[in-house]
């Protein structure tokens, strides 16, 4: 179930049928209130026993028979639901038209090719899109410009002509009504909410892009001169903030606008410019926002549980994933250092799309290099480490393995405190990861324990300034003397747990030639190999040494 998104005063089922009608949605039955208040958007799960929030729209996903469509209405009818939407064609039946006038739900048609999620962020859109700075109404040509939509209302108002604005990828940000006027390139547009490939790739090679970019005013797009299907002439208007490109207003018109309605557009886009500016300022400052809450949060101290609180996760259990991208920081300089930064947020992004989609209460935030995400757990606490590694490899597997990421996973949390331990352990898993650089991209930290300790005791060893001693710096001494592959043959000897036949395979060498090695280093290193103390300080040691494994190359002639 999504979380539900608080509605605005104005936002009522009239409004979402005035904006959404004719292409995505019809009223079907039961549309006896249409000024009733919306109250968020809920996603269907006959599984989910939650309450929606009063006045909710319910997305029928997968419901088509009529008998399902009547329970639905009763059922959601006695929760305080407003309204219902289900996959055309539905039957309305005479009993399907009485539960929606005694439920009191509205009854809404998708259409066909319509995408829910889609539908989804345009009801979120029009439910919770807001006005960001000063509150006073805003008019355009005398007609309330409002959010976004009805923005778009407003410009097709002036245009005598249905509108969409599209940001510069083609992506539709908001459209107006009357879109049934159009063709079909519109109406797929409009499901899609994205311009069609060849609708583009058209306009590109007719020089339109071009030239809306370049050009002051609005560009006609006459379809006699385009090589693609186009029933109806387009007018488009770039949106501009100084010389950025923010987007473009796209209106489907009869034939060339007079100088009045060029200059209500050119006049309409300068206010669009100013919505677009204060959506992705808005956008901004909750971005950052959210990253305050979740680093104080994480951090454990004092002021973690109003954080924690301020987030909607109090009292419940949750474990921190930490996503990072492998590669030293210290060659990220320049703009390939503004490219990495520009990848881990637009990977932050996806992180928190896809964990909201599992669980909506999921916080996510760039903190650093790192992306850190809270992830409500409830459960067991064995239960909620295997669906928490799940969860992160189905996100890593979604991205590809174009992108070097990788999740380390902290133990479940249930406070403040706790959030700082999972927080830690999470870093610890995934500094294991990319230290590795292996196969491996998703890890809990139980599971990488050791790993993590040898990591945390070599910064200890480089801290104090420790230098190997001992045996093994007889050893590397020798071998970069003599170039010889003394310590590769002792790392080779306890990885294979004393079998010499095992570890002269791993070193490409003869039995005999490699026993003759051990005795060699046994003597230059003055090492016991049967004392276990010795054998195990000299694995340590090995370990602990920095960079690749000394000795690891093709042994050479000169060590026999």
């Amino acid at each position: 179930m999504l979380t539900p998104v608080p509605a605005k005063p104005h936002t009522s089922l009239a409004r979402v049928l005035e904006d959404l009608g004719d292409v995505l949605l019809e009223p079907v039955a039961g549309v006896r209130s249409p000024r009733r208040t919306l109250g968020g958007v809920v996603i269907h799960d006959p599984l989910d026993t939650a309450l929606p929030s009063a006045s909710a729209v319910v997305l029928g996903v997968g419901v088509r028979e009529p008998d399902e469509v009547v329970r639905l209405l009763h059922s959601y009818g006695g929760r305080g639901a407003a309204a219902l939407v289900v996959r055309v064609p539905v039957e309305p039946t005479p009993e399907v038209r009485r539960a929606a006038e005694k439920s009191g739900v509205a009854l809404l048609g998708l259409a066909t090719g319509a995408s829910w999620a889609h539908l989804a962020a345009m009801l979120r859109t029009l439910l919770a899109e807001g006005d960001v700075g000063e509150g006073s109404p805003q008019t355009l040509g005398g007609v309330p410009s409002g959010d976004l939509f009805a923005l778009a209302n407003a410009v097709a108002a002036l245009l005598d002509g249905p509108v969409t604005i599209e940001d510069r990828a083609s992506r539709v940000l908001a459209f107006s009504g009357r879109q049934d006027e159009a063709d079909q390139g519109r109406v797929e547009t409009i499901l899609g909410r994205q311009v069609p490939q060849r609708y583009t790739r058209g306009l590109t090679r007719a020089g339109v892009f071009e030239r809306l970019y370049r050009e002051p005013g609005p560009v006609y797009v006459d379809p006699a001169e385009q090589d693609f299907e186009m029933d109806v002439p387009r007018v488009a208007m770039a949106v501009r903030a100084g010389d950025e490109i923010l987007g473009s207003i796209w209106a489907a018109v009869p034939g060339p606008l007079t100088a009045e309605r060029t200059q209500a557009l050119i006049d309409a886009s300068k206010v669009v410019a100013l919505h677009l500016l204060r959506l992705r300022a808005g956008a901004d400052v909750e971005r950052r926002l959210r990253a305050d809450l979740v680093s104080t949060a994480l951090e454990g101290g004092p002021a973690a549980p109003e954080a924690i609180a301020r987030l909607g996760l109090l009292g419940q259990q949750a474990t921190v994933l930490a996503m990072g991208l492998a590669g030293d920081p210290e060659t990220e300089r320049g703009a390939d250092d503004v490219r990495r930064v520009a990848e881990r947020q637009r990977l932050a992004d996806a992180l928190a799309m896809h964990l909201s989609a599992v669980q909506p209460r999921s916080a996510v935030a760039l903190v650093g290099e790192v992306a850190y995400g809270i992830v409500p757990m409830p459960g067991g606490e064995e239960d909620c480490a295997d669906r928490a590694v799940r969860l992160a490899g189905a996100f890593l597997e979604r991205t590809g393995h174009r992108v070097a990421a990788a999740i380390g996973i902290g133990p479940p949390a249930t406070d403040g405190s706790g959030f700082g331990r999972s927080r830690a352990g999470a870093d610890r898993a995934l500094r294991v990861l990319l230290a590795q650089d292996g196969p491996r991209r998703v890890a809990i930290v139980s599971d990488v324990h050791v790993d993590a300790l040898m990591l945390e005791l070599a910064d200890l060893a480089a801290a104090r300034g420790d230098e190997v001693g001992g045996p093994l710096a007889r050893l590397l001494d020798y071998d970069e003397r003599h170039q010889s592959q003394l310590v590769h043959t002792l790392r080779c000897w306890l990885d294979a747990f004393g079998d010499v036949v095992a570890a002269a395979a791993k070193a490409y060498v003869h039995p005999n030639t490699f026993r003759y090695r051990l005795r060699r280093l046994a003597e230059v290193g003055e090492i016991d190999l049967d004392d276990p103390e010795q054998r195990f300080a000299a694995m340590l040691q090995l370990r602990l040494l920095p960079g690749p494994p000394p000795g690891s190359g093709t042994p050479t002639a000169g060590e026999g």
